[in-house]
């Protein structure tokens, strides 16, 4: 008669042992490499969001080029005039200026047109 074989021999206790120690083994530089290529997609959309505003910047640099923009630039945020013009700064009820309305008044319109429509601009709170 044979004896029963045991269930764990002593081959596959050690060839158990060798496989945890291989997946141990390389669990932990898997791990780094995950935790790294994370890190390298988070840097790569920062390089992405830091060219669009880049490309942003360059864009209003060149509309700083333009001598119209520049003087409109000069007249909205620091009230710039040109000779022989009288500037006027509306302060609203906090003392602080009024952000001006943009009228839906043409060119083409008569000059006593723009002057009822001003009128009327002006009276509105």
């Amino acid at each position: 008669m044979s004896r029963p074989r045991p269930a764990l021999t002593g081959r596959a206790a050690i060839l158990v042992l060798v496989l945890a120690a291989l997946v141990i083994t390389l669990a932990i530089p898997l791990r780094a490499w995950l935790s790294q290529r994370a890190e390298i997609s988070a840097l790569e959309a920062d390089v992405a969001q830091a060219r669009e505003r880049v490309d942003g910047l360059r864009a209003e640099l060149k509309d700083w080029d333009d001598p119209a923009f520049v003087i409109a630039q000069a007249r909205s945020r620091l009230h710039f005039v040109f000779p022989g013009e009288v500037g006027y700064v509306v302060l609203g009820e906090d003392d602080r200026p009024v952000a001006p309305e943009a009228t839906e008044v043409t060119a083409q319109d008569p000059w006593y047109s723009r002057l009822w429509e001003s009128t009327r601009q002006a009276d509105l709170p």
